[in-house]
């Protein structure tokens, strides 16, 4: 064995241990209201606060926050759009599946059981899109935001749900995705809000 497969053995064997260890503790009150709070970083959950921070934007007359709502629903999609992709190729057992029954598997494979897809963390995949699109457009959503997001990922080894390799792999998705979204919607965002500006209404109002 290679020095890059033996640094790849220990790395997995790492991250096994140290999440099953820090799962353990998954029964206890305070980890499990960590866990609903971190639910959160939820498909539904992320979609409803978009849509909303949009729709208070509307309201409000807040520009900032429409163009807001709308990135963190478009980077939250491309988002899962890609972790799905990577879910129905990779079978892993969820840590508290593997600790119940004393083994887990990591390798290719489509099962759609839900304790066999655990990478990588959808959870924290959302929360990392959302929280960044958030922080670009809407002035002071940046720290809450990153506070939140984190939250949402440190409660997935501790609840048993995902293991911290899962939580990499999610966080880069997450992030990968809003960048690639957002360097889209910095070109067509302008162009719409030029549109509306000089639009119909606007003429009638001259």
């Amino acid at each position: 064995m290679g020095k890059i497969e033996r640094a790849a053995k220990a790395v997995a064997t790492a991250d096994r241990d140290v999440t099953l260890k820090a799962a353990e503790q998954r029964e206890r009150p305070v980890v499990k209201a960590t866990g609903l709070l971190a639910e959160i970083g939820d498909q539904p959950q992320l979609v409803a606060t978009s849509i909303g921070t949009a729709v208070i934007g509307l309201i409000a007359r807040r520009p900032d926050m429409i163009r807001g709502g709308l990135r963190m629903l478009a980077a939250h999609a491309a988002a899962t759009f890609v972790k799905s992709a990577i879910k129905s190729s990779i079978d892993r057992t969820r840590p508290e599946q593997a600790i119940e029954d004393g083994k887990a598997k990591f390798e290719p494979g489509d099962s759609d059981d839900h304790e066999q897809t655990s990478f990588p963390s959808g959870h924290t995949a959302g929360a990392v899109a959302v929280a960044r699109a958030a922080s670009r457009d809407i002035g002071g959503a940046g720290a809450p935001a990153a506070v939140i997001s984190g939250m949402v990922a440190v409660a997935q080894p501790l609840t048993g749900k995902h293991y911290l390799s899962d939580l990499v792999v999610g966080a880069a998705v997450g992030w990968i995705a809003e960048a690639l979204v957002s360097a889209v919607f910095d070109r067509v965002a302008p162009v719409i809000e030029a549109q509306v500006a000089t639009g119909p209404a606007a003429d009638a109002n001259a």
